[in-house]
């Protein structure tokens, strides 16, 4: 937060929410999730879901299991990458990217230090989860090429009959004309126009302009001597 008076507004918002619930650990509680980012305190303010997850978590973090003491240092790692994983997902989630659980993956193959520092700072966090979209962005622009050039002759013949069939039902005087237009697309979008409906009216519509405006252009041009 920008000031300690801040800090100290938000630690007793939490303290009143939290208090209800686990009046005994109710300070405790509240420090924990104090350490969170502003912004992801003001998100728990709102949000009694998210509230109710991060207490759950900070909980199991205070009740070790101690079943096993004997690997007491391995499963204190264990936890540390999963607990790290889980605030790291739920702060990525806020920025509805739609691709939450992979950015995380890939955050989470730095080292746990500079997880941790994703984690205090908003804006290293917004920059990376930006870097990471624009990386899985990259990938599927370039398996939708790689798909678009195995596209093969058969593929394209299939696409042009089904296409046929769905233009002559809409514009059949010029449905072979129209037809081939649409074939000049590239394969996703005629993938697309063939799977909604809209779209493809859309689609012969322009193309029935594009032929009327070239009928009418031959006809008014005057004829060569």
């Amino acid at each position: 937060m920008d000031t300690e008076k801040d800090l100290e507004s938000l630690g007793e918002k939490l303290y009143d929410l939290i208090y209800p619930k686990h009046s005994d650990m109710t300070p405790k509680l509240t420090g924990m999730l104090l350490e969170l980012p502003g912004s992801v305190i003001d998100q728990m303010l709102q949000d009694e879901a998210l509230l109710t997850k991060a207490l759950d978590r900070a909980l199991a973090a205070l009740q070790p299991d101690n079943s096993k003491l004997a690997s007491e240092t391995d499963d204190a790692d264990s936890v540390s990458l999963d607990s790290l994983g889980e605030q790291l997902y739920d702060l990525i989630d806020l920025y509805n990217t739609g691709h939450t659980q992979k950015i995380t993956g890939m955050l989470l193959e730095q080292k746990r230090e500079s997880v941790r520092h994703l984690l205090s700072d908003p804006a290293l966090l917004e920059e990376r989860v930006k870097m990471a979209l624009e990386t899985l962005q990259d990938r599927r622009g370039q398996e939708e090429t790689d798909m678009s050039d195995s596209f093969d002759k058969e593929d394209l013949e299939a696409m042009g009959e089904r296409l046929f069939v769905l233009v002559q039902d809409m514009e059949p005087t010029n449905c072979a004309d129209i037809t081939g237009m649409l074939l000049e697309m590239d394969s996703r979008t005629l993938q697309q126009i063939l799977c909604d409906r809209t779209m493809l009216e859309v689609a012969v519509h322009r193309a029935k302009n594009a032929l009327d405006g070239a009928h009418a252009l031959s006809q008014t041009q005057p004829e060569t001597q």
